[in-house]
């Protein structure tokens, strides 16, 4: 069974039924009121409106001729008028009937047609066979029914526009056009016309039509549409941008990583849709609920009729206004809506913070963390290690080492490889270029520098057998004295030198770490690098636990670990190496700034590489499934408090006498729960979450001269 996006309700999925494809994805309705919403909600909500404009002076109209001005013609005008609401007004409700029973299922609209036509047509009936029938007219009732319950539908459809936010409208930012650079000169193309390795030059105050990295030029960055942080964020060579952020003063040119449906834009569109459909496993039984909740009601409405006719005194009109109030106050778009609508505005506020949320158990899963284990380096620290020392063993030169080291980290996305490389173009080095290079995930790099075999490694990789070992074990741990992370260097299976790295705490990072403490969540490091640096940088963050020298095996192995003593871990990483943890852990976090293979397996990405994202997140996920808890409650809580009043719960206190306004007030009731669930989810949007706003990725540590 399919879950219609709009209202909540089942739709099963048969090639007759009401469906609309929208970015590769079928979505199915169950009336054509939902489908057109859904497909261009502007002119919906614009149609919705001329239907009230209608409803309700005619429906006033109708009340001041029942009550007011009553005179000889005054039932056939106020029949009359009653015709135009039923008919033009109420025309959804009836199209909303035929599509269900079309589709062999039950929608709220066959709640509504059948009680308003039930008051309708009894009331022209007596008005046509005054001899046979009592002079009782429900004109009114019918014509206020309709005109409430479209003002439910009004104030729904605002506030759930509101709830979507603009982010579903952002690829309307995007330009039409790009300039793209190729051997034969700069050419204007459509952005369409755009691959994935082409550079695309954007000149100052222009948006940026790629997600991609920057090859050459200096600039700022407006990111705030995209990313929620005003202050544009510096970007130079070797940085990331973003699909329609701006540019600021400095013109660049970018080699196109991402583009159309690939870029971060879109996937945030496909996240936001994807989050209106979403259900978590309380909302399955409220699916099931709602299932069979129309014909329930009918059947109680018919029920609760015949008793008061048989058995309660109560005369055929008075039956019949049982039958009608029991129809009209009962509300399963309640049901139905009780987690699409928080989501919605949980995943859009987390959006419009840098938080993304991947997979439609992924909320769920970030309420229930109660511990995170995070990686080191580029997630407690910057990211943007810097390269400290060049350290050679055996008498080679300094600036041969740093060439050979340069040469096979060259094209690696690593931090420490761009530290290396960035220090090699520094000093404008003749880098030589490497052939067969090769990562190995927790350990470095190896590839083949003319006719030599050199790989970089983090010193817990090297074997004690390899030549020069003792020379350089002497040198690593002066430099992890000192808090360095290092890297050695191999030619031909001999140790050639030592590389030492400094980097400093990533900006956010503190205020991210009390962040969860306040929370009650303590937080661990996992960490490849050796146990002095991770035992610094601990030490200065305040972190009590702490595990170094992990291979990306030993990661696994501790997050399995921690998982069978009943925690809910969180991961927090961004490298290669962090990929089998991130996808182990119940709540994978990556962070934006990482690897590609750590952004695929996360189910949370953090779009900067500031730690507050974590608290963010977390705290957005429980605020939200409270949300969602509190609209079911209150959803059950209707329906369990008002269906028996519908009923007649209240006739031994205020006699039969309370069916001559309780259609009108169920009518109200009713249109009011599913308008009161979509505005507790809204309120998510301004909930503080007691945190600073997190800021841009810390700028790049200077070269340090080697």
């Amino acid at each position: 069974m399919a879950t219609d996006p709009i209202c909540g309700m089942s739709v099963e999925e048969r090639p007759e039924s009401l469906h609309l494809i929208r970015d590769n994805r079928t979505y199915y309705f169950c009336s054509e009121g939902c489908l057109h919403q859904f497909a261009d909600p502007t002119r919906s909500l614009r149609q919705l409106g001329f239907r009230l404009a209608v409803a309700w002076p005619l429906s006033l109209a109708v009340v001041y001729l029942t009550y007011v001005a009553s005179f000889a013609g005054s039932p056939v005008l106020a029949a009359v008028l009653a015709t135009v609401v039923q008919v033009y007004a109420g025309a959804p409700f009836y199209r909303g009937t035929r599509d269900a029973l079309r589709d062999r299922g039950w929608n709220m609209d066959v709640l509504i047609s059948v009680a308003t036509t039930t008051a309708y047509a009894y009331s022209v009936a007596a008005l046509a066979l005054p001899s046979r029938l009592p002079h009782a007219y429900f004109f009114d009732a019918s014509s206020l029914i309709i005109a409430l319950i479209l003002t439910g539908n009004y104030l729904e459809h605002l506030t759930r526009d509101r709830a979507s936010s603009a982010l579903h409208r952002l690829n309307d930012l995007l330009p039409t056009n790009a300039i793209v650079v190729r051997p034969e000169g700069e050419r204007t193309v459509a952005l369409g016309e755009v691959r994935a390795g082409e550079r695309v030059r954007v000149v100052p105050g222009a948006r940026f039509p790629v997600d991609g990295v920057i090859r050459s030029g200096a600039t700022s960055v407006d990111e705030s549409l995209l990313t929620g942080e005003s202050t544009p964020v510096s970007k130079r060579a070797g940085d990331r941008v973003i699909a329609a952020s701006v540019n600021g003063e400095g013109a660049v040119e970018v080699e196109a990583e991402r583009v159309g449906e690939d870029t971060f834009l879109a996937e945030v569109g496909r996240l936001l849709t994807d989050s209106e459909m979403s259900r978590v496993p309380l909302q399955r039984t409220a699916d099931r609920i709602a299932r069979v909740f129309v014909p329930l009601v009918l059947a109680l409405a018919l029920l609760s009729a015949m008793f008061w006719y048989l058995f309660g005194a109560a005369g055929f009109t008075v039956a019949l206004l049982v039958f009608v109030s029991v129809s009209i106050t009962a509300c399963p778009c309640a049901f139905g809506i009780a987690t699409p609508a928080a989501i919605v505005v949980g995943t859009g506020r987390a959006a419009e913070s840098g938080v993304l949320f991947r997979g439609e158990d992924a909320i769920e899963r970030a309420a229930r963390v109660d511990l995170v284990v995070t990686d080191k380096t580029g997630t407690l620290t910057g990211g943007r290690p810097s390269l400290s020392d060049v350290r050679p063993v055996g008498g080679v030169a300094p600036e041969a080492v740093l060439e050979y080291a340069a040469s096979v980290e060259f094209l690696s996305e690593h931090p420490l490889a761009r530290a290396v490389s960035g220090a090699a173009r520094e000093r404008r080095m003749n880098v030589p270029p490497a052939a067969d290079v090769r990562a190995i995930p927790g350990e470095g790099v190896r590839g083949r520098v003319g006719a030599h075999e050199i790989q970089v490694l983090r010193s817990a990789a090297v074997g004690v057998t390899a030549p020069g070992f003792e020379d350089a074990a002497v040198t690593v741990r002066e430099l992890e004295s000192q808090g360095r992370s290092c890297s050695e260097v191999l030619r031909d299976g001999a140790i050639i030198g030592v590389l030492g790295f400094r980097d400093a705490i990533g900006s956010g990072v503190r205020e991210a770490l009390h962040a969860l403490a306040d929370d009650r969540v303590p937080v661990v490091m996992a960490t490849g690098d050796h146990e002095a640096a991770a035992r610094a940088v601990a030490a200065e963050l305040g972190i009590s636990e702490v595990h170094a020298g992990l291979t990306p095996a030993g990661k696994l192995e501790l997050i399995h670990r921690l998982q069978a003593s009943g925690r809910h871990v969180a991961y927090v990483g961004d490298g290669i190496n962090d990929a089998p943890a991130l996808r182990a852990a119940e709540l994978g976090i990556a962070i934006g700034s990482g690897t590609d293979v750590a952004r695929e397996a996360g189910e949370v990405l953090l779009v900067r590489s500031d730690l507050r994202g974590v608290p963010t997140a977390l705290r957005l996920a429980r605020r939200t499934v409270r949300r969602v808890r509190s609209n079911l409650s209150w959803a059950i809580g209707y329906n369990a408090i008002l269906l028996p009043v519908a009923m007649g719960a209240l006739v031994p206190i205020f006699g039969l006498s309370l069916y001559t306004v309780l259609p009108v007030i169920g009518a109200l009731a009713m249109g009011l729960s599913s308008t009161s669930v979509v505005l507790n989810s809204l309120s998510l949007r301004w909930t503080d979450l007691g945190l600073p706003t997190p800021g841009p990725a810390p700028g790049a540590a200077p070269i340090a001269a080697v």
